[in-house]
Protein backbone atom coordinates (compact mmCIF):
# COMPACT_ATOMS: atom_id res chain seq x y z
CA UNK A 1 0.00 0.00 0.00
CA UNK A 2 1.35 3.32 -0.80
CA UNK A 3 0.68 6.33 1.16
CA UNK A 4 0.85 10.02 0.03
CA UNK A 5 1.02 13.81 1.40
CA UNK A 6 -0.58 15.68 -1.11
CA UNK A 7 -0.85 19.84 -1.12
CA UNK A 8 -2.62 22.00 -3.66
CA UNK A 9 -0.37 24.31 -4.45
CA UNK A 10 -3.58 25.71 -7.10
CA UNK A 11 -6.63 24.44 -8.20
CA UNK A 12 -4.98 22.51 -11.04
CA UNK A 13 -1.68 21.96 -9.57
CA UNK A 14 -0.53 19.41 -6.82
CA UNK A 15 2.53 18.64 -5.15
CA UNK A 16 3.04 14.97 -3.39
CA UNK A 17 5.46 13.26 -1.58
CA UNK A 18 5.54 9.25 -0.49
CA UNK A 19 5.17 9.14 2.87
CA UNK A 20 6.50 6.16 4.90
CA UNK A 21 4.76 6.36 8.04
CA UNK A 22 2.76 9.25 10.27
CA UNK A 23 4.88 10.17 13.08
CA UNK A 24 2.05 12.94 14.74
CA UNK A 25 -1.52 14.04 14.17
CA UNK A 26 -3.27 16.43 16.61
CA UNK A 27 -5.64 19.43 16.06
CA UNK A 28 -4.44 22.14 18.29
CA UNK A 29 -6.53 25.01 19.46
CA UNK A 30 -5.23 26.66 16.18
CA UNK A 31 -4.59 24.06 13.53
CA UNK A 32 -3.72 20.32 12.42
CA UNK A 33 -0.48 19.77 13.21
CA UNK A 34 1.11 16.50 11.44
CA UNK A 35 4.70 15.14 11.33
CA UNK A 36 5.27 12.48 8.43
CA UNK A 37 8.05 10.75 7.47
CA UNK A 38 9.66 10.15 4.31
CA UNK A 39 12.12 8.33 2.22
CA UNK A 40 13.16 11.31 -0.06
CA UNK A 41 12.51 14.49 2.18
CA UNK A 42 13.08 12.61 5.11
CA UNK A 43 10.51 13.83 7.98
CA UNK A 44 8.46 16.74 7.33
CA UNK A 45 5.95 19.15 9.01
CA UNK A 46 2.50 20.02 7.62
CA UNK A 47 0.12 22.68 8.97
CA UNK A 48 -3.42 22.57 8.06
CA UNK A 49 -2.59 20.62 5.28
CA UNK A 50 0.74 23.09 3.73
CA UNK A 51 4.13 22.23 3.94
CA UNK A 52 6.26 23.58 6.90
CA UNK A 53 9.42 22.14 6.70
CA UNK A 54 11.14 19.29 5.78
CA UNK A 55 14.49 17.33 6.85
CA UNK A 56 16.55 17.70 3.37
CA UNK A 57 15.67 21.42 2.21
CA UNK A 58 14.49 23.29 5.57
CA UNK A 59 18.41 24.77 5.92
CA UNK A 60 18.19 26.72 2.59
CA UNK A 61 15.30 28.88 3.81
CA UNK A 62 16.38 29.08 7.86
CA UNK A 63 19.91 30.04 6.48
CA UNK A 64 18.50 32.34 4.08
CA UNK A 65 16.40 34.21 6.86
CA UNK A 66 18.98 34.61 9.35
CA UNK A 67 22.62 34.66 7.47
CA UNK A 68 21.29 37.49 5.00
CA UNK A 69 20.80 39.99 7.71
CA UNK A 70 23.70 38.88 9.96
CA UNK A 71 26.21 39.75 7.39
CA UNK A 72 24.48 43.48 7.27
CA UNK A 73 24.25 44.32 10.50
CA UNK A 74 27.24 44.90 12.57
CA UNK A 75 26.11 44.90 16.15
CA UNK A 76 23.09 42.15 16.89
CA UNK A 77 22.84 42.07 20.30
CA UNK A 78 18.99 41.36 20.87
CA UNK A 79 16.72 39.26 18.25
CA UNK A 80 12.92 38.42 18.07
CA UNK A 81 11.54 35.72 16.36
CA UNK A 82 7.83 35.76 15.35
CA UNK A 83 6.72 32.39 14.52
CA UNK A 84 9.09 30.12 14.11
CA UNK A 85 8.23 27.19 16.07
CA UNK A 86 9.93 24.57 14.38
CA UNK A 87 13.19 26.16 15.98
CA UNK A 88 15.17 26.30 12.23
CA UNK A 89 15.81 29.74 12.47
CA UNK A 90 16.40 29.85 15.99
CA UNK A 91 19.38 26.84 15.49
CA UNK A 92 20.66 29.83 12.86
CA UNK A 93 20.76 32.47 15.23
CA UNK A 94 22.07 30.66 18.57
CA UNK A 95 25.86 30.42 16.17
CA UNK A 96 26.44 33.93 16.60
CA UNK A 97 28.15 34.29 20.21
CA UNK A 98 27.43 38.56 20.34
CA UNK A 99 23.78 37.58 20.42
CA UNK A 100 22.96 37.89 24.47
CA UNK A 101 19.18 37.64 23.75
CA UNK A 102 16.70 35.65 21.38
CA UNK A 103 13.00 36.23 22.09
CA UNK A 104 10.89 33.31 20.63
CA UNK A 105 6.72 34.27 19.91
CA UNK A 106 4.94 31.19 18.63
CA UNK A 107 1.16 31.51 18.68
CA UNK A 108 0.91 27.50 19.00
CA UNK A 109 2.74 25.53 22.08
CA UNK A 110 2.33 21.92 20.32
CA UNK A 111 3.59 22.83 17.14
CA UNK A 112 6.99 23.77 19.60
CA UNK A 113 6.12 20.47 21.65
CA UNK A 114 6.04 18.20 18.63
CA UNK A 115 8.97 19.86 17.08
CA UNK A 116 11.30 19.46 20.06
CA UNK A 117 10.05 15.43 19.53
CA UNK A 118 10.00 14.74 16.25
CA UNK A 119 12.54 17.27 14.72
CA UNK A 120 15.35 17.50 16.91
CA UNK A 121 17.22 18.53 13.55
CA UNK A 122 15.38 22.19 14.01
CA UNK A 123 14.55 22.48 17.68
CA UNK A 124 17.78 21.57 18.79
CA UNK A 125 18.47 25.77 19.50
CA UNK A 126 15.54 25.63 21.57
CA UNK A 127 17.82 24.51 24.78
CA UNK A 128 20.43 27.58 24.59
CA UNK A 129 20.06 29.99 27.47
CA UNK A 130 19.48 32.87 25.48
CA UNK A 131 16.34 31.75 24.13
CA UNK A 132 12.71 32.78 25.61
CA UNK A 133 9.58 31.56 24.86
CA UNK A 134 6.40 33.38 24.80
CA UNK A 135 3.13 31.41 23.27
CA UNK A 136 1.35 34.32 21.99
CA UNK A 137 0.08 36.29 19.31
CA UNK A 138 2.80 38.07 17.93
CA UNK A 139 0.57 40.78 16.42
CA UNK A 140 -0.11 41.97 19.66
CA UNK A 141 3.20 40.78 21.18
CA UNK A 142 5.15 43.18 19.14
CA UNK A 143 3.03 46.05 19.96
CA UNK A 144 4.36 46.09 23.37
CA UNK A 145 7.52 47.51 22.66
CA UNK A 146 9.64 50.42 21.41
CA UNK A 147 13.36 50.50 20.68
CA UNK A 148 14.19 47.28 21.80
CA UNK A 149 15.19 44.82 18.77
CA UNK A 150 18.45 44.86 16.63
CA UNK A 151 17.03 41.95 14.17
CA UNK A 152 13.16 41.11 13.54
CA UNK A 153 12.76 37.89 11.79
CA UNK A 154 9.06 36.98 10.55
CA UNK A 155 9.06 33.36 10.33
CA UNK A 156 5.17 32.82 10.08
CA UNK A 157 2.83 30.42 7.80
CA UNK A 158 1.12 31.88 4.90
CA UNK A 159 -1.26 34.74 5.15
CA UNK A 160 -4.34 33.32 6.21
CA UNK A 161 -5.38 31.04 9.26
CA UNK A 162 -3.07 31.66 12.24
CA UNK A 163 -0.44 33.42 10.24
CA UNK A 164 -2.64 35.84 8.92
CA UNK A 165 -2.26 38.90 10.93
CA UNK A 166 1.72 39.02 10.11
CA UNK A 167 0.80 40.42 7.07
CA UNK A 168 -0.50 43.78 8.11
CA UNK A 169 0.40 47.58 7.50
CA UNK A 170 -0.31 47.33 11.68
CA UNK A 171 1.80 44.43 12.23
CA UNK A 172 4.57 46.19 9.88
CA UNK A 173 4.38 49.33 11.56
CA UNK A 174 4.73 47.65 14.75
CA UNK A 175 7.68 45.70 13.98
CA UNK A 176 9.39 49.43 12.86
CA UNK A 177 8.50 50.86 16.46
CA UNK A 178 10.10 47.73 17.97
CA UNK A 179 12.99 48.26 16.40
CA UNK A 180 16.31 49.83 17.38
CA UNK A 181 17.18 52.81 15.54
CA UNK A 182 19.58 50.88 13.10
CA UNK A 183 17.58 47.51 13.15
CA UNK A 184 16.64 45.56 10.51
CA UNK A 185 13.72 43.17 9.67
CA UNK A 186 13.23 40.23 7.15
CA UNK A 187 10.01 38.30 6.47
CA UNK A 188 8.76 34.97 4.22
CA UNK A 189 7.76 36.82 1.48
CA UNK A 190 5.97 33.98 -0.32
CA UNK A 191 6.31 32.94 -4.12
CA UNK A 192 5.58 35.25 -7.36
CA UNK A 193 5.02 32.43 -9.65
CA UNK A 194 1.06 31.32 -9.12
CA UNK A 195 -1.25 34.11 -9.25
CA UNK A 196 -2.05 33.60 -5.65
CA UNK A 197 0.79 33.05 -4.26
CA UNK A 198 2.23 36.40 -5.91
CA UNK A 199 -0.78 38.52 -5.19
CA UNK A 200 -0.36 38.25 -1.36
CA UNK A 201 4.22 38.89 -1.67
CA UNK A 202 2.99 41.70 -3.54
CA UNK A 203 0.42 42.75 -0.25
CA UNK A 204 2.98 42.42 1.80
CA UNK A 205 5.73 44.27 -0.10
CA UNK A 206 3.33 47.32 -0.47
CA UNK A 207 2.82 47.33 3.03
CA UNK A 208 6.59 46.88 4.50
CA UNK A 209 7.84 50.05 1.57
CA UNK A 210 5.21 51.81 3.44
CA UNK A 211 6.85 51.18 6.70
CA UNK A 212 10.21 51.39 6.15
CA UNK A 213 13.06 53.49 4.00
CA UNK A 214 14.55 50.89 3.15
CA UNK A 215 12.78 48.06 1.58
CA UNK A 216 14.63 45.10 -0.67
CA UNK A 217 13.27 41.44 -1.99
CA UNK A 218 15.90 38.33 -2.33
CA UNK A 219 14.93 34.55 -3.12
CA UNK A 220 15.81 31.46 -2.38
CA UNK A 221 15.06 28.08 -4.14
CA UNK A 222 12.99 25.61 -1.91
CA UNK A 223 11.33 22.77 -3.55
CA UNK A 224 9.23 21.37 -1.51
CA UNK A 225 7.73 25.28 -1.37
CA UNK A 226 5.01 26.14 -3.84
CA UNK A 227 6.83 26.63 -7.43
CA UNK A 228 10.09 26.31 -5.87
CA UNK A 229 10.83 29.59 -6.10
CA UNK A 230 10.41 31.31 -2.86
CA UNK A 231 11.13 35.32 -1.74
CA UNK A 232 12.13 37.37 1.42
CA UNK A 233 11.44 40.69 2.52
CA UNK A 234 14.53 42.54 3.95
CA UNK A 235 13.35 45.72 5.83
CA UNK A 236 15.61 48.19 7.31
CA UNK A 237 16.22 51.54 9.31
CA UNK A 238 19.46 52.21 8.53
CA UNK A 239 21.93 49.35 6.64
CA UNK A 240 21.17 48.38 2.82
CA UNK A 241 21.08 44.69 2.32
CA UNK A 242 24.42 45.00 -0.22
CA UNK A 243 26.03 48.23 0.60
CA UNK A 244 26.98 47.34 4.02
CA UNK A 245 26.99 43.22 3.49
CA UNK A 246 30.21 42.88 5.70
CA UNK A 247 31.57 40.17 3.04
CA UNK A 248 35.07 39.58 4.44
CA UNK A 249 33.85 39.31 8.10
CA UNK A 250 31.20 36.99 7.68
CA UNK A 251 33.40 34.46 5.83
CA UNK A 252 36.14 35.04 8.88
CA UNK A 253 33.34 33.73 11.46
CA UNK A 254 34.22 30.37 9.79
CA UNK A 255 30.17 29.04 9.91
CA UNK A 256 29.49 26.28 8.17
CA UNK A 257 26.49 26.31 5.76
CA UNK A 258 24.84 24.53 3.48
CA UNK A 259 23.20 27.05 1.16
CA UNK A 260 24.26 30.70 1.74
CA UNK A 261 27.83 32.04 1.34
CA UNK A 262 28.46 35.78 0.45
CA UNK A 263 28.32 35.72 -3.20
CA UNK A 264 25.41 33.77 -3.22
CA UNK A 265 24.00 36.64 -0.48
CA UNK A 266 24.37 39.79 -3.97
CA UNK A 267 23.30 37.18 -6.50
CA UNK A 268 19.87 36.92 -4.34
CA UNK A 269 18.90 40.19 -5.13
CA UNK A 270 19.34 39.88 -8.51
CA UNK A 271 15.68 38.96 -9.33
CA UNK A 272 14.08 38.05 -12.62
CA UNK A 273 12.22 40.32 -14.56
CA UNK A 274 8.97 39.22 -14.39
CA UNK A 275 9.58 39.60 -10.13
CA UNK A 276 11.09 43.06 -10.21
CA UNK A 277 8.44 44.65 -12.31
CA UNK A 278 5.83 43.17 -9.67
CA UNK A 279 7.05 44.92 -7.15
CA UNK A 280 7.68 47.75 -8.83
CA UNK A 281 3.71 47.86 -9.62
CA UNK A 282 3.12 48.32 -5.88
CA UNK A 283 5.98 50.19 -5.20
CA UNK A 284 4.76 53.19 -7.17
CA UNK A 285 3.12 55.74 -5.37
CA UNK A 286 -0.50 56.71 -5.75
Amino acid sequence: MELWFTEKHTESVKFSIQVDKQLYSSQSEFQRIDIFDSKEFGIFLTLDGYMMLTQKDEFIYHEMMVHVPMSVHPNVKKALVIGGGDGGTVRELVRYPEIEHIDLVEIDAEVVSACRKYLRQTACGFDDARVHIYYEDGLKFVRKFSDEYDLILVDSTDPFGPGEGLFTKEFYGNCYKALKADGIMVNQHESPFYPNDATAMQRAHKRIVESFPISRVYQAHIPTYPSGHWLFGFASKKYHPLDDCDAEGWKKRGLRTGYYNVQLHKGAFALPNYVEEMLEQVEKKP
